[in-house]
């Protein structure tokens, strides 16, 4: 078995599988999947079936391509269908990853934010330690001038 070379670049392989770039196909999906999910979608889908309705209901016999039942627009709105389920799950899908990726990173956020908390808890609860230890100044001044006075009194 051969290990990779990290230095070298890779040879290109003939492969029979078509190439995509998962990414681009993936960014692809959201926007088709963004896109069926509007209103604008919804009237241009309505649209688009009234006048094939139409069309192949008033029409002159021979311009009618679809007669009623329509059946081949029953088969275009599967296709249709057929395709935008699978692209609506890979769109979820990446927005699930997306999701995930985030809440973990603001998990990772909130830890770090905690433990600066705790921290900062901490050196508040040391100075405050160190306060009590410290002496005042109303202290040093009655100390001061109780020194003074056995001083006064000695003399």
């Amino acid at each position: 078995m051969t290990a990779e070379r990290l230095d070298q670049p890779r040879d290109l392989r003939r492969s029979l599988r078509p190439h995509y770039d998962p990414e681009a196909f993936g960014r692809l999906s959201e926007r088709i999947a963004r896109f069926l999910g509007t209103g604008r979608f919804l009237v241009y889908m309505t649209v688009f079936v009234a006048v094939w309705g139409i069309w192949n209901a008033v029409a002159p016999a021979h311009l009618k391509f679809d007669p009623y039942p329509f059946i081949f627009l029953t088969l275009m709105l599967s296709l249709q269908a057929s395709y935008a389920a699978p692209l609506i799950l890979l769109a979820q899908n990446r927005q699930g990853d997306r999701d995930r990726i985030q809440y973990e990173q603001d998990r990772e956020a909130a830890d770090r934010n905690q433990a600066e908390i705790e921290y900062l808890t901490r050196e508040i609860a040391g100075l405050r330690l160190a306060l009590n230890e410290v002496a005042t100044r109303d202290y040093l001044r009655t100390e001061l001038s109780r020194l003074l006075e056995e001083l006064k009194e000695r003399r």
